[in-house]
């Protein structure tokens, strides 16, 4: 397996969130290194999802804008309650 090329990058931190930093990484038992990849890496998956939630909800909008489909609240509502209920429920229908 080949190896993953790391760069170093500098990130200007005051000291309050330095030190707070530290105590976490501290407390942990980690590297204040490991503590900030991890946040990152939890920051950037977290933000991926919601840009792709956010695509999508675009996307339903200009189709809808363009046809007119939709499926009411109160449709919805009830579509919804019956799956809260445990029943294998079809979405409704959407029409204009």
């Amino acid at each position: 397996m080949p190896a993953i090329a790391a760069r170093t990058v500098s990130v200007k931190l005051g000291d309050e969130l330095r030190d707070r930093l530290r105590h976490l990484a501290d407390a942990r038992q980690r590297t204040t290194h490991w503590v900030m990849r991890e946040a990152i890496e939890q920051y950037v998956e977290r933000e991926e999802k919601r840009e792709a939630f956010r695509q999508t909800t675009l996307q339903a909008w200009e189709e809808f804008q363009m046809t007119g489909l939709h499926a009411t609240l109160e449709e919805t509502d009830q579509w919804l309650a019956r799956l809260e209920d445990g029943q294998d429920a079809e979405p409704p229908e959407c029409h204009v």
